[in-house]
């Protein structure tokens, strides 16, 4: 529940099942996995991922294009590109919509996960960049239940993108405290990822 949720949009089955199985190995969580552009959209509304791995060819065309361009317009989450292609014309169509990352096919388990590491912590870097400073007194003066100072502290890391390890190293405490945490802090702020907490946060950051 409180790992970063992962939809894995790849129409070859044995490579969706490779980058689960290197995903669910560390502080991933795969909420999905779908083979064409129309279950990738209902799984976005229905799963609302962290993050989406997309591959750019989607049965024979280019529809993991136009799947990102509707990520990046609708939900405002991180999308990492898979591709066997790093043509040019390939590049200047994905550039345009804005990716966190590009990782070309073949590729290997420590290559994906560094990629996919350094995108979400830059996606998540320019987000920061963008929204207002959390401030603790602000947040409790709209929730029913107060958040306590590390709850707090936790909200802030997830607004910085670090996964549950990271967290767990920067605050001196297991990862399975964090998580203990977690559960908490999507309980009192009513949601159920990562993504929902920093919207909500920034609802009520919003708010007098």
């Amino acid at each position: 529940m409180s790992a970063i949720r992962i939809l894995i949009v790849e129409d070859e089955p044995l490579i969706a099942a490779e980058i689960a199985s290197c995903l669910n190995q560390i502080d991933y969580s795969v909420c999905g996995k779908a083979y064409n552009l129309e279950t990738a959209k209902a799984m976005l509304e229905s799963l609302q991922p962290d993050a989406v791995i997309v591959d750019i060819n989607l049965e024979g065309g280019q529809e993991g294009i136009e799947l990102a361009a509707h990520i990046h317009e609708q939900y405002h989450i991180p999308f990492i590109f898979l591709s066997s292609y790093a043509d040019r014309p390939t590049l200047e169509a994905a550039k345009v919509c804005e990716p966190a990352g590009y990782i070309v096919k073949p590729f290997t388990e420590k290559g994906l996960l560094a990629s996919l590491e350094i995108a979400l912590y830059n996606f998540a870097q320019r987000r920061k960049n963008r929204l207002p400073a959390l401030q603790l007194d602000h947040l409790n003066r709209n929730l029913l239940t107060p958040l306590t100072q590390r709850e707090f502290d936790l909200l802030g890391l997830i607004w910085e993108g670090y996964t549950n390890q990271q967290m767990a190293e920067k605050l001196f405490v297991s990862v399975n405290t964090v998580k203990t945490h977690l559960k908490n802090l999507y309980l009192k702020l009513d949601v159920n990822s990562r993504t929902g907490a920093i919207a909500h946060a920034q609802e009520l950051m919003g708010r007098g």
